[in-house]
């Protein structure tokens, strides 16, 4: 039988309250102790999960049954975790905002670990890898054109290999937050809450990460989700989307290409099972309201 959702939130408080007591009167820090909540909540949620999943097995649910039960035993825990982690460290507006995102990306991405269409996960390509194919790639050009001489090829070579140095002294992480494959095609996805004036150095990350993954070919493509809509974002969106490099979905775009790629229509769920405003207890509530926070309650 599916979860249903009130009973399901009042199993993770239950669970919450048994610490959340002492805690309360501890001399540990409010992070320490924000900390202890959420390890504690996190363990029960995957307990549960264990448990549903050897449930859907001996009772063959359909993977649209099954997914759905994952998501809300999710929410669930997001709920606990928001209401304990605010009885012993109370929320101010930036980490209250910043909380709600950080939530969002685990979310969406249960749709592809749980899909209803074919696909798979796989790993980013290593940096070291992809460089050395790609200065493969170059040099066997510069080899082939024989209009220049042997002497000027290698000079061609060594200055081709001045910049690819200056990378390497740095290093690049090619691992953005998911990347799978479908009908042939690597999608390479990252997720974001929205885009601040703090972004830059994260869309100069973007733009120089997703470019390597241009020079790998077309089978490689990739992806940016954002939860915000697009006109609640700065000009560091726009100049990822202006660019060559980047696919990006914003808002309901972003549910219905997630829709597209794992066959599940994640905003029709949220609009269904998600109410955090009433969801949430009347004590967190209260605070929200009271620090004018209930705005960020949005997905």
């Amino acid at each position: 039988m599916p979860y249903i959702k009130n009973q399901l939130i009042e199993d993770f408080r239950n669970n919450a309250e048994n610490i959340v007591g002492p805690l309360q009167v501890s001399p540990s820090c409010q992070s320490d102790k924000a900390k202890v909540i959420n390890t504690r909540i996190k363990s029960f949620r995957e307990k549960l999960l264990t448990d549903l999943k050897i449930r859907a097995a001996n009772e063959n649910w359909p993977n649209y049954m099954l997914l759905e039960d994952v998501l809300l035993l999710n929410y669930a825990s997001y709920i606990a975790m928001l209401e304990y982690r605010n009885r012993v460290w109370p929320y101010e507006y930036m980490a209250f905002a910043r909380r709600i995102g950080e939530f969002w990306e685990p979310f969406c991405k249960l749709a592809f670990e749980y899909p209803l269409k074919p696909l798979s996960i796989i790993n980013p390509p290593d940096f070291g890898t992809v460089q050395h194919s790609i200065m493969q790639r170059s040099s066997s050009y510069i080899d082939s054109l024989v209009e220049l001489d042997n002497y000027k090829k290698e000079e061609l070579k060594q200055n081709y290999s001045i910049p690819w140095t200056m990378v390497d002294s740095g290093g690049i992480d090619l691992a953005l937050d998911l990347h799978f494959e479908q009908n042939g095609i690597h999608y390479n996805c990252d997720f974001k809450s929205g885009f601040s004036s703090n972004e830059k150095g994260n869309a100069n990350r973007l733009l120089l990460v997703a470019s390597i993954y241009k020079l790998l070919g077309n089978q490689e493509k990739t992806l940016l989700f954002v939860r915000q809509k697009e006109d609640e974002n700065n000009h560091y969106l726009q100049t990822l989307k202006n660019s060559p490099y980047w696919d990006v979905y914003c808002s309901d775009d972003c549910y219905a290409a997630i829709n597209l790629f794992t066959g599940f229509d994640i905003r029709s769920w949220l609009d269904r099972n998600v109410d955090w405003v009433n969801d949430i207890s009347y004590e967190l509530r209260t605070h929200l309201y009271n620090n004018d926070l209930l705005k960020y309650l949005t997905w």
